[in-house]
């Protein structure tokens, strides 16, 4: 289960706080938010994505991976503000390749948690 993170501050405070993972379809910022579940915002700017047709395709391509990434977002220990930022070559791509990068970053979360 996740809520979605709306207010323009609590990105900012996500970005200025949070830890930043950089991938070839996708950038996630994280911070443990001490909560009861995962919170998520989305964006796809512009400059990064486009117009608005491919902005909102890019937002729903990251919303579905991170829908379709439950299971191993509830093996965390933790409960977290996720922010994950288009990049230009997802619009490239189907839903596997954000899904199994967007993966990847959630295993290096996993492994910092550990440590």
């Amino acid at each position: 289960m996740h809520a979605i993170l709306r207010d323009p501050d609590e990105f900012q405070h996500v970005y200025r706080n949070g830890k930043r993972y950089d991938g070839v379809f996708i950038t996630v910022f994280v911070l443990d938010n001490q909560g009861q579940r995962h919170r998520i915002g989305v964006t796809a700017s512009k400059k990064a994505i486009g117009n608005a047709v491919q902005r909102n395709r890019a937002k729903r391509l990251l919303r579905e991976t991170f829908r379709s990434s439950a299971s191993v977002l509830s093996s965390l220990s933790g409960r977290y503000d996720w922010v994950l930022n288009a990049r230009a070559k997802v619009l490239n791509e189907k839903l596997d390749a954000p899904l199994r990068e967007f993966g990847e970053i959630v295993a290096k979360v996993e492994k910092s948690e550990l440590l």
